[in-house]
């Protein structure tokens, strides 16, 4: 699609929680990593609606350590290798410092790369004008413009930050005249009548080595630390990267940079950044409802109504929003919806394992779901993957039972190493070290059963992770 005479990157910022999307958006499991229309999850959309114009060997995308395995699962059914694409943030600081980290990485390989940034957890319907865009981008980025696509408004939208474009550049392209927060509703109003005002989209097209010359200028220290960290290799240190300052690229050079070009849009586009603008997004049905899942409805209009496995029956409803998953269900009324933002918070402070992760939660080795939970009870299924295993560990507070469903086990159990097939079981009491280890071909599935005082986190010592690492600290304790 592009000539030779500069090679192209495409960053996909992936960090994030997605709190307007609970109950299906969660802190280990944000919107990215799910799926609003169709089977795909958003990140595999982001990434399918790119291939035909990128090299999905020059991708890279950034996160948080705690989605690393998502984003290598969600791109390895995709049949893309994660070697080399993943970079991981170890805490969250924005996305100037997510967009540096990553094309500090590029310049490594290529000094004069250009380089596309998208968010990982938007939706686009019109891919052909879209693509037409970000080419029209590129151009500018080889002449050393620094580009965002602006979309053109569509309705008084309060939710997203504008920009008004000044003179005109070519590509149809606009000087940047400012930036501007959520307006409210009365300017936006005013904005929309104007043609030279855009949705602030969030992606970003530039030469590597203008970017770097634009931190110099603008972020120099925020250049040097992240510079130093880099260099070092290996692990980026969570105490150093928490002192970075918490600033968006918008903030840290768009605002500043004599450099910045908007390019008008209009290609279907949407943040969906509440359940009000997915309804917005998606095509409805003959009573203008947005329907997903086992739903059955009467007399009910405007609404969006979403099951991920039990039946909804709907009567008699006007302009909500019913979302359910197997351990929450959400309902709202659907211009509200955004506001549940502030609830979903609540549930953070109480500790509510609702905010943080679904019942069916993935992990390196497989997933388990949580078939049933009481005070001094839980019951998993587990699935190990062939030749995976669990991390080494043991109980202060509870004992397990572990029933092997299907597959071949191998079961550390204190002093003990069984090998356990189908129909058989083992009995794990408190303060036994124990692991358990797929050694057969096929995936491993157990029954788990928790008894005793479940303490979560507190109650578990590690002695390696889920790869294997060995914590000589916890060695030492016990």
């Amino acid at each position: 699609m592009f000539d030779n005479e500069i090679e192209v990157y495409t960053i996909l910022l992936a960090g994030g929680v997605g709190t307007r999307l609970w109950p299906l958006s969660r802190e280990l499991l944000p919107k990215q990593f799910i799926s609003l229309n169709g089977s795909d999850s958003l990140i595999q959309s982001t990434i399918k609606r790119l291939l035909p114009i990128i090299d999905v060997e020059k991708l890279r995308i950034v996160c948080g350590e705690s989605h690393y395995h998502e984003i290598k699962r969600h791109i390895e059914t995709m049949s893309i290798s994660p070697i080399d694409k993943i970079i991981t943030e170890p805490c969250g600081r924005n996305t100037a410092p997510a967009i540096l980290l990553a094309t500090l990485n590029i310049l490594k390989s290529d000094k004069d790369a250009v380089v596309l940034v998208f968010p990982a957890d938007h939706m686009i319907s019109n891919i052909v004008q879209f693509h037409k865009k970000i080419i029209a981008a590129i151009n500018l980025a080889k002449i050393e413009f620094i580009v965002t696509l602006g979309v053109k408004p569509t309705y008084p939208e309060t939710g997203y930050g504008y920009i008004e474009g000044g003179e005109s550049i070519n590509e149809g392209a606009f000087s940047i005249k400012r930036f501007v927060e959520k307006p409210d509703e009365k300017t936006a109003e005013e904005y929309i009548k104007r043609v030279n005002f855009f949705w602030n989209s969030g992606m970003f097209v530039f030469k590597g080595s203008v970017i770097m010359r634009e931190f110099e200028a603008y972020e120099p220290a925020l250049l040097k630390s992240m510079w130093h960290m880099v260099s070092i290799g290996g692990t980026l240190s969570n105490e150093e990267y928490k002192k970075l300052p918490t600033i968006s690229f918008d903030n840290a050079i768009m605002e500043k940079t004599r450099r910045g070009v908007v390019i008008p849009s209009e290609f279907g586009w949407s943040d969906i950044g509440s359940w009000k603008s997915l309804y917005d997004f998606l095509p409805k049905d003959k009573d203008n409802n947005v329907i997903g899942g086992d739903v059955i409805s009467s007399d009910t209009r405007d609404c969006l109504i979403k099951s991920e496995g039990r039946l909804i029956v709907a009567n008699c409803l006007r302009n909500i929003v019913v979302v359910e998953t197997a351990d929450a269900v959400l309902v709202s009324d659907l211009d509200k919806s955004k506001d549940i933002k502030s609830i979903v918070n609540d549930l953070a402070v109480k500790g509510r394992r609702e905010y943080q992760t679904h019942t069916k939660v993935y992990r390196p080795w497989g997933y388990y779901l949580v078939l049933e939970e009481k005070d001094n009870t839980k019951v998993k299924r587990i699935v190990v993957n062939p030749g995976a295993r669990l991390s080494l560990q043991k109980h202060h507070h509870r004992c397990e039972h572990w029933v092997i469903v299907q597959g071949i086990a191998k079961v550390i159990n204190g002093d003990i190493t069984l090998i356990l097939e189908e129909n058989q079981s083992t009995y794990i009491p408190q303060n036994n070290l124990h692991r358990i280890e797929n050694i057969g071909k096929i995936p491993l599935e157990i029954i788990e059963v928790e008894i005793g005082d479940y303490l979560e986190e507190d109650d578990i010592v590690r002695y390696e992770d889920d790869f294997g690492r060995v914590d000589s600290s916890v060695l030492k304790k016990n």
